[in-house]
Formats: C-alpha cells, sequence, structure tokens
C-alpha cells in the first residue's frame, strides 16, 4: 500500500469515517467518554470501526479524540491515559485486519477542551506525549482535528511535529459565516495552517456539510490538499440525549461531490455521521460524481430529480423526491401458498396508483405466513417492494436479528416496527408472547444491524441497509405516553412512520402541533367503512381504533348505501391529509385486497 503522503495526491479521494463518539456512547451506556469504551466495550469499538470500513472508508481514526491528560484527569481516568490511547490503536488496527482491505489508520487529537488560552509552555508537552505514544503504537498519520482556535491549532502542530514525523492533517471549525469561534475568516486561517508542516489542512464538526463546504471555498486557492469531515447537522438535545437530525444519503453524497469540486482530497463525516452516509460518499467518490450544481454559499444544491442511489429503498427515494406515497395493507396466508397474494400484488402494482405494499405480521395474533418472507416472495415474484411488519411477540432477539438477515440477503429493505397484537386475542390464548424488546428495541435492533453490529455490538461480517419505520397512534388513550414513545422511536433510528388507521384529521393535527411538525416522512391509515355495524365493532372492541361520532352517524343513516358512503369519507379523508403527511396505506376489507383500488375510482 502506498504511504499516506503519496495516496493523498494521487488517485481518487480518499473517503474517511463518519462520527465515533456518538456511536459508541449510543452502544455502551455510563461510559464517561467515548475513549473509555477502548478498555471497558473494546468490542464495540472494533465494531464501529468496521462498519465504517466496510461502508467505504478507507482511512479511519482511533477512538482517542479526547484521550490527553488534562481531559482525562476531569474525568478521573488520568492513570489510564496511555493504556486508553495504545489500545484505541490497536483496536483500529485489529479492525483493519479483521476486513482484510487497505485502510490508513490516523490518530485522532482533539484539543484540550480548556477556556483558558493556549499556553505553549503548558500545553505544548501535552499533544506530543499524545503523538508521540499514537505513533509508537502504529498509527500512519495524525489528525488534529475540532480546534476552535487558529492559534491553539498552530501550536499544537508545531509540538507535534517536533515529537513526530507522521503526516499531519490540520482542521479547524468554522460556523455558518466560515469563521472560527474567536473571528478568523477561512481564508485567513488556511493561509496560517498552510504554512505549517502539515500534509493537508481542512474543516470539520460545525453545523453540517453546508457550513463546512464555506469554509473549504474560501480554501480552495492554496494548493494544499484538503480535508472536509462535517457533522451531519445541528445538535441537539431531547429526553437528555444529544440527538443529530436525519440526513439523508444523498445530501451527503452531493456534499462529497461539492467537497471534491473544491478541492478536497479527503471526505468523511464527524458528530452523527453513520455508514449510511458514508456510504453514500464513497459511491460518489468512486462514480466521479459531479456535482448537481456550482456550489453556492449557505445550502446544497440537490438536483431537481434525484437517482436512487444504492442500498436506497424505492420507498425512501419516494419520500426524498417528495412523492404522495400510496401503499396497500395485505394480510399473509394462512396456508403454505401465495399464489392468489402474489396476483393480487401484481394487480396492485399494475393500477399505476399503488406503489407499495406493506404485509402484517400474524394479524390478531392468528397464525399465518411469516411476513418478512411472504414479503420476500412478493418482491420477487410480484416486482412491486414491500414494508413487512416485524413484531418481537414471538422471536427472542436472537431470532429477530436471524429472520431480518435472511430477509435481507432476499432483498428487503423496508421493515415496520411493530409491538404485534398480544397472543390472547388470538388463537394460542394460553401461550405467552416472547418480548425481549419492544418495537422502540426493534428500531436501536435494526439500527446496529446497518452499523454492522448484532444487538449486543459484535461485528457482523456485512452492515445491512434498512428502512425502518415505526407505528404512531394519535388517537391513543395516554396521548403523553404515545408523543414519548413517538419521540424515543425516532431518536432510535426510525426512518418513517405510518399511524394506526385514523377516520378524521383531527387528531392528527393535534398530535403534530404536539409534536411540532413531523420529524419524519408519515403515511396516514385509511380504513374504508363498509356498514354501520363494522364501524361500531371496530370502535368498540379493537384497541387502539376510534371511529367518531359523525362518522358512525353517517354510516347509520346511510343505510344500504353505507359502502358507497364510507367511500366518500375515506376519499375525503385522502384529500384532507394532503400536504399533510407524506401519503397513505389503506386497509383493504377482510379478504378483498384487490377492492382497495375502489378507493381510487371515481
Amino acid at each position: 500500500m502506498p504511504g499516506f503522503r503519496e495516496r493523498l495526491v494521487s488517485g481518487p479521494p480518499l473517503v474517511a469515517d463518519g462520527g465515533m463518539g456518538a456511536l459508541v456512547l449510543g452502544a455502551v451506556p455510563n461510559l464517561r467518554c467515548p475513549e473509555e469504551a477502548n478498555l471497558r466495550a473494546p468490542e464495540t469499538v472494533v465494531s464501529v470501526h468496521a462498519s465504517y470500513i466496510a461502508a467505504g472508508a478507507a482511512l479511519i481514526e482511533t477512538n482517542t479524540f479526547a484521550a490527553n491528560r488534562r481531559k482525562l484527569a476531569r474525568l478521573r481516568l488520568e492513570d489510564d491515559y496511555e493504556s486508553i490511547l495504545s489500545a484505541g490503536v490497536r483496536l483500529a488496527r485489529e479492525a483493519r485486519e479483521v476486513a482484510g482491505r487497505e485502510v490508513f489508520i490516523a490518530g485522532s487529537i482533539g484539543p484540550l477542551g480548556e477556556l483558558e488560552g493556549f499556553d505553549a509552555g503548558g500545553h505544548g508537552p501535552l499533544y506530543a506525549e499524545t503523538a508521540t505514544i499514537l505513533e509508537g503504537r502504529g498509527v500512519d498519520l495524525l489528525v488534529l482535528e475540532t480546534f476552535f482556535d487558529v492559534e491553539e491549532l498552530e501550536r499544537a502542530v508545531a509540538a507535534v511535529r517536533a515529537a513526530s514525523s507522521l503526516p499531519i492533517i490540520a482542521m479547524l471549525t468554522f460556523d455558518e459565516e466560515a469563521q472560527t469561534a474567536t473571528g478568523v475568516a477561512a481564508a485567513e486561517a488556511g493561509r496560517r495552517l498552510a504554512a505549517l508542516d502539515v500534509a493537508a489542512i481542512g474543516a470539520n464538526h460545525g453545523g453540517g456539510p453546508s457550513t463546512v463546504l464555506a469554509a473549504l471555498a474560501e480554501m480552495s486557492e492554496l494548493g494544499l490538499p484538503l480535508a472536509a469531515m462535517p457533522n451531519v447537522g445541528l445538535a441537539s438535545m431531547s429526553g437528555g440525549r444529544v440527538v443529530f437530525p436525519l440526513s439523508t444519503p444523498e445530501y451527503f453524497a452531493e456534499f462529497a461531490a461539492q467537497a471534491v469540486a473544491l478541492g478536497a482530497r479527503v471526505v468523511g463525516g464527524c458528530c452523527g455521521t453513520t455508514p449510511m452516509q458514508i456510504q453514500a460518499m464513497r459511491g460518489a467518490v468512486d462514480a466521479a460524481r459531479p456535482p448537481a450544481a456550482p456550489y453556492e454559499r449557505g445550502a446544497l444544491i440537490l438536483a431537481a430529480a434525484p437517482a436512487r442511489t444504492e442500498g436506497e429503498t424505492e420507498l425512501e427515494l419516494a419520500f426524498r423526491r417528495g412523492d404522495w406515497v400510496v401503499s396497500v395493507e395485505l394480510d399473509p396466508p394462512k396456508g403454505g401458498r401465495l399464489d392468489a397474494l402474489v396476483e393480487v400484488s401484481r394487480a396492485l402494482r399494475d393500477s399505476g396508483v399503488v406503489g407499495f405494499v406493506d404485509v402484517n405480521d400474524n394479524p390478531m395474533a392468528r397464525a399465518r405466513m411469516n411476513a418478512l418472507m411472504c414479503s420476500a416472495t412478493i418482491q420477487r415474484e410480484a416486482g412491486i417492494e414491500t414494508i413487512p411488519h416485524v413484531t418481537p411477540r414471538d422471536l427472542t432477539v436472537m431470532g429477530l436479528e436471524g429472520v431480518l438477515l435472511g430477509a435481507h440477503a432476499e432483498g428487503v429493505r423496508n421493515v415496520l416496527a411493530v409491538t404485534g397484537d398480544p397472543p390472547e386475542v388470538g388463537d394460542y390464548p394460553g401461550s405467552r408472547g416472547v418480548y425481549e424488546i419492544d418495537s422502540i428495541g426493534i428500531v436501536r435492533l435494526v439500527t446496529r444491524l446497518n452499523r454492522g453490529e448484532d444487538f449486543l455490538g459484535k461485528a457482523l461480517d456485512a452492515p445491512t441497509s434498512f428502512f425502518c419505520g415505526v407505528a404512531v397512534n394519535p388517537t391513543a388513550d395516554d396521548l403523553e405516553l404515545e408523543l414519548a414513545r413517538f419521540r424515543e422511536k425516532v431518536e432510535a433510528g426510525a426512518r418513517f412512520a405510518m399511524t394506526q388507521a385514523l377516520f378524521d384529521l383531527e387528531p392528527l393535527d393535534r398530535f403534530a402541533e404536539r409534536l411540532g411538525g413531523w420529524p419524519i416522512p408519515t403515511l396516514l391509515g385509511v380504513w374504508p367503512l363498509r356498514s354501520h355495524a363494522m364501524a361500531l365493532r371496530l370502535h368498540n372492541e379493537v384497541p387502539g381504533i376510534t371511529v367518531p361520532q359523525p362518522v358512525l352517524d353517517a354510516l347509520r343513516d346511510a343505510g344500504a348505501d353505507a359502502p358507497a358512503v364510507g367511500l366518500e369519507l375515506a376519499r375525503a379523508l385522502v384529500e384532507g391529509a394532503r400536504g399533510r403527511v407524506a401519503g397513505i396505506y389503506v386497509i383493504p376489507p377482510f379478504k378483498q385486497p384487490a377492492a382497495a383500488l375502489d378507493l381510487f375510482e371515481r
């Protein structure tokens, strides 16, 4: 493998990894800092490294960003200083060996994190000591990153250079005006960094890709290789946890194209970025993708009709484009044949209206074909993308992992995490559900599989690329609990939502107002009612279903015309939902899934 300096200036740009700390903290509870995981949870650290390598990273950073004597002393970890640094390098090297790929390992060094001004005499040796240990344990280069003060970074580079001959990448953090926290413009900061003995300069952290691009644009004329590693976006606090926006892989693919056009030779991510964003950037770099439009200060310009990116589902693409999404809910058969359901799925596909089918998982706890297996067959034979429901009712965590990995191998990518109807309402009332985890646990499980690790944090051979959704009930009896759980689902990694069946828009609006707007694309459940008796049964006997009194009255007064009135009510609901949600899913009459198309006929 060529040395880093040679590789930096030849061949395609290098794709680096993403945010290490957030993933480690999310996987290991009660850490004083992410670097403590090098000693307490080494398998998790290796797993995160491996997931980034599997996503296409050719440069990974050691989990040592905050491992300096000053920071560790404040956390009472000063006695573990050398052990944490040594383990950080060893675990990165282990991940590289397991992957069997050519990957550069960069020793990550962050600022001291002290409010007082930089003291070259007192602080310089701290940087030099860290660099010496990292080099001695076998890193290929050093990355000095997330510095807010140009002078501190200059002095830190000088101290590191006096102790090490390794290549150095030096990166500052800028605001939306392309200035450091001390008011130094990116152009001036770049000139000062370019005068140092470093291999590359650039920007990382910050408020997201646009902020980093603004800084890069001002550094692009300096003639030095640039590095760009933004946060996924602005962080916020929710429930005592730091959370980041759900930036799409396509957005980061466009960021990579823009950054490379501005002179970046290293592109990667910082806080909040995951293997999904890194995979998208790697795809853009490998394809030598040009920017969708010339760089404009303040925002990324995406193509008007972006193509489907590698690993992206049709459902994800439809949400990203702002298409009106229509799905039809199907119940799996009670027997061992799928011929009829495949034919129905083909008819729905050929209608030109329905783009997807969502497949129930043993609804009402009745024994039926597994939804994931059913979905794999429908996709293969009917040519329509599915959204299988996944419940923790019947399987252990290990069993869920097994069926999910098998479904992934068969091409199933969309999944909807649901709790599942309890066994006592179905065919086996004497049995008990497994429920080792709940629907939120399924989202966490899928998120970890997408990172390339199992539920316990152990590395997989390769990460999955599931697009995970969740259920939400705006008419729940305990609305505060439902709001809290929905927020928790989003924090856990949910990418879309599907509501319980609704029959008017007031609960939807009330719930959205309490949320402050839908944080993820949401599909409204639409159930065309065919009779007053059916509506009464749903309202009184089915948990989670509320049929408003005006709807009950209209169906009662319609008499024999109730089916037509039910369809008109459903059509009015769909029209009213446009602009409120991203689409609908239709619950068809029992045993008549093709009748869902009646909703779209006039």
